[in-house]
């Protein structure tokens, strides 16, 4: 990497089209400092259709992805210069040992003998695989393979690295392994990994990009997307009423925002909402008086300052309700001059 040097990631109307269903949906991000972005969303919001058109992989319906200014495209060679990929099955070959996998990238990616040799060497060390780099790939337990594959996106020292779900399979130990890697590439590079699990990328990453529904609906950091939520309260309770009546109550009380109910049987059902009172004794005590007085009983009844997690739950339920028609929209919206 030179010293210096400005390294870009940058996506433009990003949308991916397979006959009337859009999986991606005018998606624009740019990332230009060094340092762990995670791509989160729920299986099937549209991260790994992101991740291969940010690679050159899949080609777009519309939109454009430039890689340090290079188009994915039409300039492939350079732009793919300057990236490292792993997808979410390590591509390896079963038959070849790691340091001969590695020495086939090495060789495609046009190193000489001895950069391909201090490279290998490096890759192996910073992965941990130097002491199965002689075993068959395919006699490798999943996590090692995901070993390899890291150590395989390393070669040809790209500027920018992207993992597509690194650690889906894994055991706790090899997610935490897995994990530190991530973190430590991130501190020369660009490193940009897709994950379903809040946590994950809210632990190591310096800004999240959360889709659903094939939408890009925030791009921030932990802190900032929390602060959204900063001022809320969430209420869970349980009663033994049914929908229509427990709703019917709610709607009376103040401060009840964002109500969910799902009904648990005839009699009784699950409410969530996000309250703006600045009392909580005062409000759980009107939630008790109301259903009191209605003679329908509060079995559970929790109150908690609403977290990063309430905020993806809400945006992604958001987009999942509305996605039919969602698609819909997108698909009229995707007509015309798109790229091949």
């Amino acid at each position: 990497m030179t010293q210096g040097e400005t390294e870009l990631i940058e996506a433009l109307h990003l949308t991916k089209q397979y006959g009337s269903h859009t999986a991606v949906s005018d998606v624009s991000f740019t990332v230009e400092d060094k340092g762990v972005y995670g791509l989160l969303g729920p299986n099937g919001a549209g991260k790994s259709t992101i991740m291969n058109m940010m690679t050159g992989c899949l080609s777009a319906t519309e939109g454009s992805v430039r890689i340090n200014g290079n188009d994915i495209v039409t300039e492939a060679a350079e732009a793919k210069r300057h990236i490292g990929y792993l997808p979410e099955i390590p591509p390896l070959y079963p038959d070849r040992t790691p340091e001969e996998a590695l020495g086939f990238i090495a060789m495609n990616k046009g190193l000489s003998k001895e950069a391909a040799k201090a490279q290998i060497e490096n890759a192996m060390e910073v992965t941990r695989i130097t002491e199965v780099s002689r075993r068959l790939c395919g006699n490798l337990s999943k996590g090692y393979k995901q070993r390899v594959g890291l150590a395989q996106a390393m070669i040809g020292d790209p500027d920018i690295i992207i993992l597509d779900e690194p650690t889906v399979g894994l055991d706790p130990r090899e997610i935490v392994e897995i994990r530190g890697l991530i973190r430590e590439l991130g501190k020369e590079r660009i490193v940009v990994f897709s994950s379903h699990i809040l946590s994950e990328v809210e632990a190591i990453c310096r800004k999240i990009l959360v889709i659903s529904g094939g939408r890009l609906l925030e791009f921030d950091t932990p802190e900032r997307l929390a602060e959204k939520y900063a001022e809320s309260t969430v209420v869970d309770m349980t009663v033994l009423a049914p929908e229509t009546e427990a709703r019917k109550i709610l709607e009376k009380t103040d401060h009840v925002n964002k109500l969910k109910i799902r009904p648990l049987g005839s009699e009784k059902c699950r409410i969530t909402f996000n309250s703006s009172a600045t009392d909580q004794d005062e409000m759980c005590s009107r939630l008790f008086f109301s259903f009191s007085d209605a003679k329908r009983p509060i079995t559970e009844l929790t109150v908690h300052q609403a977290s990063l997690e309430d905020l993806y739950i809400e945006m992604t339920d958001n987009i999942s309700n509305d996605q039919g028609a969602s698609g819909r929209r997108s698909a009229v919206s995707g007509k015309g001059g798109g790229r091949k």
